[in-house]
């Protein structure tokens, strides 16, 4: 990869769990042990590959049927209640990402995150961070009505930022991420945080792999 691969793009929009904090770990254990205790057998591999999208979904996909909406919500609200006390000793951007976001910010290149977290766990991020002020554009999973892959976040986002959605470049973890970027029509590049390269074989927008920023950085 070289510098103008990156500064082609217009902005940046990120995900924001196993892509711009290395959270990923925590959610799956939290969720391995609610599912647990609401009678799965679900083992934990089979648990990281269901972590995507709202926790509401996640609960009616594993448990179809057996729980209201409302009682979906107020398991997933106790769930991140959780994950925030347990994540927060560890709280710290991916290495590289603080140069990344400074970078990008004096190239005039706009950002923002579209990510399926509530607002309470963005807000717990940007602001204990400090990085909200990099952010122009903030689509949670309670702003829209179809979850990734559906491409309604990076769109959403995009608009919020009046950047078309080819002049985008998304950062994902996940293949449900990169799909929804793809269907948005966007490149990726992909953090191997939660997922191993092997998992994005299908995929043609991805431009990069990589373990952290501390490269792209030095490309901007």
């Amino acid at each position: 990869m070289q510098k103008n691969d990156l500064q082609k793009y217009k902005a940046f929009l990120f995900d924001l769990n196993g892509t711009m904090v290395h959270d990923m770990p925590y959610h799956v254990n939290a969720w391995h042990k609610v599912v647990q205790t609401l009678g799965s057998t679900m083992p934990i591999e089979a648990m990281k590959q269901e972590c995507y999208g709202k926790g509401e979904e996640m609960l009616e996909r594993i448990f179809p049927g057996s729980y209201s909406l409302a009682e979906r919500i107020a398991i997933s609200e106790d769930k991140e209640s959780t994950y925030r006390k347990e994540f927060l000793p560890d709280l710290r951007l991916i290495d590289g990402l603080d140069q990344l976001l400074e970078k990008a910010n004096l190239l005039n290149i706009k950002m923002g995150i579209g990510s399926a977290a509530n607002n309470l766990n963005i807000d717990f991020v940007l602001d204990n961070l400090n990085i909200r002020k990099y952010m122009q554009a903030i689509i949670s999973g309670e702003m829209v009505t179809k979850s990734k892959p559906h491409p309604e976040t990076f769109l959403s986002c995009a608009a919020q930022l009046k950047i078309p959605a080819d002049c985008c470049l998304v950062f994902e973890d996940t293949p449900k991420g990169v799909d929804c970027a793809a269907s948005a029509g966007m490149n990726a590049v992909v953090l191997t945080t939660t997922h191993p390269i092997a998992d994005f074989e299908s995929f043609t927008n991805i431009i990069h792999f990589t373990n952290d920023y501390q490269e792209l950085a030095n490309l901007l």
